[in-house]
């Protein structure tokens, strides 16, 4: 890949969520401000794990450079998710943004014992929820230096 003329490489971002509503929000708000990024979206926690780990129909998966993840996911729970990564050598570089609905203290708490990079409550406002997806990457794109891929 190479790099835009601005100097900032696209990252690749992998969306763990199950609900279509708000993948189509996130997608939307890729598409809409032109964010260069590439979204992959896969829609359960056990999903996850393989794509993560390039299992099956994964096998060629590239390396996300963030992964947003939602908590309450089919199959396995975000939370699970989230240990499975950072207890993994190769993927505990990896930086993940809680993105959820909880709102709950047991929620943020647990998330950050299990070293989530962010924790975000995802607004209901269709025009918030884009803003919000666009700071995430404007963040992890124009503020944040990224560990390189592995």
């Amino acid at each position: 890949m190479t790099a835009p003329a601005d100097g900032k490489s696209p990252i690749e971002v992998l969306l763990v969520e199950d609900d279509p509503g708000d993948v189509l929000m996130t997608q939307e708000a890729f598409e809409e401000h032109k964010l260069r990024n590439r979204l992959t979206v896969v829609s359960d926690g056990a999903e996850a794990l393989a794509y993560l780990r390039r299992e099956g129909q994964y096998a060629d998966a590239v390396t996300p450079d963030l992964i947003l993840l939602d908590l309450n996911l089919p199959r396995r729970d975000g939370r699970e998710v989230l240990e499975e990564i950072k207890k993994d050598e190769q993927l505990r570089r990896i930086p993940v943004v809680v993105l959820t609905t909880s709102q709950a203290d047991e929620d943020i708490l647990r998330s950050y014992q299990l070293h989530a990079n962010a924790y975000v409550t995802k607004p209901v406002d269709f025009e918030r929820f884009i803003s919000v997806v666009r700071q995430i990457d404007e963040f992890f794109v124009s503020v944040v230096k990224l560990p390189p891929r592995g």
